[in-house]
């Protein structure tokens, strides 16, 4: 796993606080640390709609042989400033974005979060994040509290990465097993 923007926040923002801890600033470190969750928070979200929008635009351009209509349409209607729409939030799983690509991804992903405990912490973890990003985004952001210390935080991410990373991977699989079961290979 390559090294993204918020590993380098989350190091930047642990070294902040060993310099407060050794200088004996308490109250500093708590503060730091305070600011430090949401950050963090909002970085790993920011992080994982960026990085999931644009796989999702990568995969139709592969699929469409990247005709620009197809492209154009599917990037106006389905992923610009829709991306809060393709998730429950309120739910522990990403049901509702398998869905999108039809019955069969969905049945596909079932199995996978079956087969792969790391896949399914992974969405867990991913579906976290979104959820408190969208309280901490949607309350009184200078007043609202996260309830884990900026290390649960990070450890979240690292988990939700796995899914990020594997998603198009999964939808390549699945179009490619689904076009093979159309042209009778299967």
């Amino acid at each position: 796993m390559k090294t993204t923007a918020v590993d380098t926040i989350y190091a930047e923002f642990r070294d902040a606080a060993a310099i407060l801890a050794a200088a004996g600033e308490i109250s500093l470190q708590i503060t730091l640390d305070s600011h430090m969750r949401k950050t963090l928070l909002l970085s790993a979200a920011s992080y994982f709609e960026a990085k999931l929008t644009k796989e999702v635009q990568e995969f139709t351009d592969e699929i469409t042989s990247c005709n620009e209509l197809i492209g154009s349409l599917v990037h106006t209607k389905a992923i610009s400033r829709q991306y809060h729409t393709w998730f429950d939030w309120d739910r522990n799983n990403a049901n509702k974005f398998f869905s999108l690509f039809g019955k069969s991804f969905k049945e596909h992903m079932e199995r996978r979060l079956n087969e792969c405990d790391v896949l399914a912490e992974g969405v867990k973890a991913f579906m976290e994040i979104g959820r408190e990003r969208n309280l901490l985004a949607h309350s009184d952001y200078a007043s609202h509290s996260i309830n884990k210390t900026p290390d649960e935080v990070y450890e979240l991410y690292k988990k939700a990465i796995f899914f990020i990373e594997i998603i198009g991977v999964e939808m390549r699989d699945c179009s490619s097993i689904l076009t093979s079961s159309s042209n009778g290979l299967r």
